[in-house]
C-alpha cells in the first residue's frame, strides 16, 4: 500500500509524534522511508548562507553543514532508523513547503507525513487550538499523494490499525478520500466507518429546523452513501454507515472517539475548486487540531484512483 513514505521533519521534539506514526508505517509495511529536513532559507537570494530552521542562526550553507544536519537527524531518530530496513536521510535549504513537495514527487511517494505544526511554542498558544500550521497547510494543497497529520501522541498508531472513519460530504474531493479509506481498510483488514455529518450550524444563527425535516435529510445522505459508495464496495462487508446531526467538526470528532478510531480520513476542503487553488476547509483544520488520531488529508486523485 504504502512503498514510500516522506517523513518531513524538523528534527525537533514537534516532531516525534509524527515521527512515531511514520516509522511504523514504514514498519508494518516494509516502506521505504525518507526523513527529510529542510534546514533553513538562504539569507540573500543565491547567498552560501542560511538561516537555520531550528536555531535560527545564520550558517554557512555547505557540504559540511548539510552533513552535519544529516547526522543529527540520524541520531535523533537513531532508535527508528534501527528497524528500518530502507531508509535515506535528505536535507536541502529553501522553502519548506515547495522542497518537501519537490521531494515527493522526486521520490513518487505515496504517502507524506508531517505534524500540524512546525514550532514548539505553538502548542499551546491560541493559533495552535485555532489554525494549523502554514507550511502543513500548502503541503496538503499541493500533494499528489495523501498527507498524514499528527499533532498529538498516538498509543495505538497504525500498527494495530482496526478502525478507520472516513467523513463524508459528497463532495468531488470528498470521493478521492473515500478510495483512499476503503482501500486501506480493506488492505488491512481494518473497519471502515462512513460517516456523514448533517450540518445544524445554521440553527445558532436562529433558524430553526424541524425534527421531521431532520430525519427526511438523515435519510437522503443515506440514500447517497448507498447510492455513491457502496457499490464500489461489493466484495467488502466490515464497514458501517453512521449519519449524526450537529456542528460537522464536533460530530466527527464524537463519532471517532466512541468508535475508538485510529485514523480519520477527509477530503482536503469541500468546495468545486481548482485543487491547485483550494485552501484547507474549516471542518478538516478544526479536525486535525483537536483529533486524537492521525488525520489523512487526501486532495488530488492520483495515488488513490485506479
Amino acid at each position: 500500500m504504502f512503498d514510500k513514505i516522506l517523513f518531513a521533519t524538523t528534527g525537533t521534539p514537534i516532531c516525534d509524534n509524527a515521527a512515531h506514526v511514520a516509522f511504523d508505517i514504514a514498519k508494518k509495511y516494509n516502506s521505504k522511508i525518507y526523513t527529510f529536513h529542510v534546514l533553513g532559507l538562504p539569507s540573500r537570494g543565491f547567498s552560501q548562507y542560511v538561516v537555520d530552521a531550528r536555531t535560527g542562526k545564520e550558517e554557512c550553507y555547505d557540504q559540511d553543514y548539510v552533513s552535519w544536519v544529516k547526522e543529527e537527524l540520524r541520531n535523533t531518530y537513531d532508535k527508528y532508523l534501527t528497524e528500518c530496513k530502507d531508509y535515506e536521510i535528505e536535507s536541502v535549504a529553501g522553502i519548506p513547503h515547495t522542497e518537501i513537495l519537490r521531494m515527493a514527487r522526486q521520490k513518487n511517494a505515496d504517502l507524506i507525513v508531517m505534524g500540524a505544526h512546525s514550532r514548539q511554542e505553538e502548542t499551546g498558544a491560541t493559533r495552535y487550538r485555532g489554525a494549523v500550521g502554514a507550511n502543513m497547510q500548502k503541503v496538503a494543497r499541493g500533494a499528489r499523494c495523501p498527507v498524514l497529520i499528527v499533532s498529538r501522541p498516538c498509543t495505538t498508531c497504525l500498527w494495530y490499525f482496526s478502525n478507520i472513519v472516513f467523513g463524508a460530504d459528497f463532495s468531488k474531493a470528498s470521493f478521492s478520500a473515500f478510495l483512499f479509506a476503503y482501500k486501506l481498510a480493506k488492505e488491512i483488514g481494518s473497519k471502515l466507518y462512513i460517516f456523514h455529518s448533517l450540518d445544524l450550524s445554521h440553527v445558532h444563527a436562529g433558524k430553526i429546523i424541524s425534527q421531521e425535516d431532520i430525519e427526511v435529510r438523515i435519510q437522503e445522505a443515506r440514500q447517497k452513501i448507498e447510492k455513491l459508495y457502496l457499490p464500489l464496495m461489493a466484495d467488502y462487508d466490515n464497514y458501517e454507515i453512521g449519519i449524526w446531526e450537529g456542528i460537522p467538526y464536533v460530530e466527527i470528532l464524537k463519532f471517532s472517539r466512541a468508535k475508538n478510531a485510529d485514523l480519520i480520513v477527509m477530503a482536503h476542503h469541500t468546495k468545486e475548486v481548482d485543487e491547485e487553488q483550494a485552501i484547507l476547509g474549516s471542518t478538516v483544520e478544526q479536525v486535525v487540531l483537536r483529533a486524537s488520531c492521525p488525520v489523512a488529508s487526501v486532495n488530488h486523485p492520483d495515488k488513490v484512483s485506479g
